[in-house]
């Protein structure tokens, strides 16, 4: 099985951060695969340290007549089976072959942009619906989840980020961008006094953000961290992970926080909402609304039952769908099924 992967992804997000897992994992599954990649310095040193070499190619706009040639070459000579394709940049350059063409699409993309493919996955199964409802081919729409890195890591330090060890404190990870909610994060944080929040990211909104924590007068227990790619070490560091969003397709943190044994706090969106069993595996509030997610924070950092109630359940439902023996499993069944 010869399988092309094609990235043309931003600096920084989700489906980013996951492509960085897959090839490595599909690599160890025995999988021959030929990267290509939007220019990214740290994203090919990533690779690299996997043991992974990527191509690297413009992927500009529509006077990119470059990137289409060098792609189109780059297939002749590996003679992929199959080319798997990651949203709507990459899947607009691919061009079509003898191979199988599929698209990831971790949101809810405009189906124009995906004619020419074979088959697409969602990464929810809500996103497959949506394909599904807009007449996509159900025969040629999967569902193949994300899984996380499970490897524990030793906690930020508090005191490095000038946060007491005995203060409550929640994590909040994402792009500072209206979608993510963190406006609403920090009027709920306003409402949980002594509670301490890191927030990791960056983004539009961050001067609005920092101009709103002192304006609520919560400055001082609010920490703006910037991009960080140690999600790992700062869960172990908090006592609850928060995705407050809007817009959120999937919630691969949620995911990040259950392979953690860290309870989750969460908004009522797309993807929290399919993934979390309210009071089970997480708490589920209402969007926008502060009031109710203040009283989940202090209700799960105020009591260990729930808490350790809340970590239970996150592990069962990681463990029954989200470890990287599930989903490259799954990822190879695929494969499989679209070449036979």
């Amino acid at each position: 099985m010869r399988v092309m992967q094609v990235m043309a992804g931003a600096a920084h997000g989700g489906a980013e951060a996951f492509f960085t897992r897959l090839a490595p994992a599909l690599d160890r599954a025995g999988i021959a695969q030929q990267l290509v990649i939007r220019r990214h310095a740290e994203r090919a040193a990533v690779l690299r340290a996997a043991g992974l070499t990527a191509l690297e190619f413009a992927f500009g706009g529509p006077l990119d007549f470059v990137t289409g040639h060098r792609l189109n070459a780059a297939i002749k000579r590996f003679q992929p089976d199959i080319v798997l394709s990651w949203m709507n940049r990459a899947t607009q350059f691919c061009p079509i072959g003898r191979h199988v063409h599929a698209a990831r699409l971790g949101g809810y993309y405009t189906l124009a942009n995906y004619r020419r493919c074979d088959h697409l996955i969602g990464n929810t199964r809500d996103i497959c619906d949506y394909l599904i409802d807009a007449g996509w081919p159900r025969a040629r729409t999967w569902y193949l989840p994300n899984f996380v890195d499970a490897a524990a890591a030793p906690p930020v330090a508090r005191a490095s980020l000038d946060t007491p060890d005995g203060a409550p404190l929640v994590l909040a990870l994402g792009r500072l961008h209206e979608n993510k909610a963190f406006d609403v994060l920090l009027d709920a944080l306003a409402q949980a006094p002594g509670t301490y929040l890191w927030l990791a990211g960056a983004g539009p909104q961050g001067d609005a953000l920092l101009a709103q924590a002192a304006r609520l007068g919560i400055g001082e227990r609010v920490r703006f961290l910037g991009w960080r790619d140690d999600p790992a070490a700062l869960l172990a560091a908090c006592d609850a992970l928060i995705c407050s969003s809007r817009h959120e397709p999937l919630g691969n943190i949620v995911i990040e926080a259950w392979a953690q044994d860290r309870p989750v706090i969460a908004t009522r969106s797309q993807g929290p909402s399919a993934l979390i069993d309210d009071g089970v595996s997480g708490i589920l509030t209402p969007l926008d609304d502060a009031a109710a997610l203040g009283a989940a924070i202090r209700r799960v950092t105020g009591s260990l039952d729930l808490s350790g109630t809340l970590v239970i359940g996150g592990r069962t439902a990681y463990e029954a769908g989200f470890t990287e023996e599930i989903v490259v499993s799954r990822y190879l069944e695929f494969f499989a099924s679209v070449t036979g």
